[in-house]
């Protein structure tokens, strides 16, 4: 066991990555390509319609120049979270790529399907027998939320690609997964601390974010040793430093120290970052530690309603002033035109004030000479949607407040329809842990020949 080395594309399948950082990867010969396709971090609309956050065609262009170099050389290819959510439905989305691919440029291999789906017969049976248990600050499941849900998910660990791999898959496309899996895996199966290894994966799930300046667009190199990784950007104009490795450490974390994932807790008490050179960091120090019973993630979604917005803009100081007060008498109106008729949501975005972070925004007071407008409504059905955006649009355009001088219109609109369908809505249902007693049980694998 001296060396194994990872080369990470891109941050997410279809963010793309330019083609020189790609080859200098490549020349550095590469024992795993793998590369991480998906993220909740897009919301649950994804996971509920069954659809990917990343355009066909971007996934397309750079699978095939993925998919060309590795086979050319052998090189085992590891994609997670097929399709951005990895549902059924998003593994199949990405299969299809891949066999277009293989059709075009004449490619033969074996390839593994890990589904992530999970069925609910399996989940009705785990919440029966208490095996499935909030991840705070969710709330317990109810059965009533199993039987709303669209699609449920479940974050697979290494288990089921190293089974894949094992099996002599030469490329494996999984649905959801623990985005490090997909490093770590083959390492692990061949000698490696699980604790580095999936440190290393930790790192090079976002490729080149974890270097400065960072871009999800760009390649991460890994090399992982007996007893620490390194990592460094195959871009000149970037490079890896203590400070952007250890940044992206903590990603997506709430604890600094102790990061939990699939079967076990990745402990980095005793991790050290060191600049190895001007372009590497070298990681030691990083622990696994395995925890009992194995727990995977469980991700799904349910729906609520469809949505209608309109966008707008201001740039009358009084109403500027007043808008707080505004939105509170456009809401009662609206309430009032259709008390006992209609439930629906209704909600103002006010850019320039608090329109990103609401009510934990810090400064209240507004600087600017203008604001944004962004008017929703969701509601059972897209025509109810309609309605309530069409009159709070109205209503606010119209609105008599104290001191207007002009009665033309409040809002100024930059197109033309105002109102647009934002479709349906979906929220997470379901975020919560699941006991299992295999870590592969309820990720079922298909293995294919793939051929032009």
């Amino acid at each position: 066991m001296q060396e194994f080395r990872i080369l990470a594309p891109t941050a997410i399948l279809g963010y793309g990555f330019p083609v020189a950082s790609f080859e200098a990867g490549l020349a550095l010969k590469p024992d795993l390509i793998a590369v991480d396709a998906g993220s909740t971090d897009p919301g649950p609309y994804y996971l509920g319609a069954g659809v990917s956050f990343t355009d066909r065609q971007a996934v397309k262009r750079d699978l095939t120049l993925i998919l060309q170099a590795a086979l050319k050389t052998r090189t085992p290819v590891v994609i997670g979270s097929a399709g951005g959510s990895g549902g059924s439905i998003h593994l199949a989305w990405n299969a299809a790529i891949i066999q277009e691919i293989a059709t075009e440029q004449g490619l033969s291999f074996k390839l593994a399907l890990i589904e992530a789906e999970i069925d609910r017969v399996t989940l009705k049976n785990a919440y029966q027998q208490g095996k499935i248990t909030p991840l705070p600050p969710t709330l317990d499941l109810s059965e009533a939320d199993l039987e709303a849900s669209e699609r449920v998910v479940a974050q697979m660990g290494i288990e089921p690609l190293q089974q894949a791999l094992a099996a002599g898959a030469e490329v494996v496309l999984a649905g959801r997964c623990y985005d490090p899996a997909v490093f770590a895996a083959l390492p692990v199966t061949r000698g490696f601390d699980p604790g580095l290894a999936i440190h290393l994966g930790k790192i090079l799930e976002c490729a080149a974010i974890a270097s400065t300046p960072g871009s999800g667009s760009d390649c991460l190199f890994g090399w992982l040793r007996e007893d620490h990784f390194e990592v460094a950007s195959l871009n000149s104009v970037r490079r890896c430093t203590n400070l952007s490795v250890a940044a992206h450490t903590l990603y997506e974390k709430s604890n600094p120290y102790l990061l939990p994932g699939p079967g076990g807790i990745l402990d980095l008490r005793e991790t050290k970052f060191e600049q190895a050179t001007e372009q590497k960091v070298r990681v030691s120090g990083s622990r696994f530690q395995s925890t009992t019973p194995y727990r995977v993630k469980l991700e799904g979604v349910k729906l609520v309603g469809y949505r209608t917005i309109a966008i707008a803009g201001t740039r009358d100081p009084i109403m500027i002033r007043e808008i707080d007060q505004i939105i509170m008498a456009v809401k009662e109106r609206v309430a009032d035109n259709f008390a006992g008729k209609l439930e629906y949501h209704l909600d103002f975005k006010i850019y320039g004030k608090n329109g990103v972070m609401g009510s934990f925004e810090p400064n209240p007071i507004v600087t600017g000479h203008e604001l944004g407008i962004v008017i929703e409504a969701v509601a059972a059905n897209q025509e109810l949607a309609d309605t309530i955006c069409s009159f709070a649009r109205s209503t606010m355009l119209h609105y008599g407040y104290a001191g207007r001088i002009a009665t033309a219109g409040n809002l100024a609109f930059p197109y033309s329809p105002s109102d647009f369908h934002g479709g349906a809505v979906y929220v997470f249902s379901i975020y919560h842990l699941m006991e299992i007693s295999d870590p592969c049980v309820i990720f079922p694998m298909v293995l294919k020949e793939v051929e032009p």
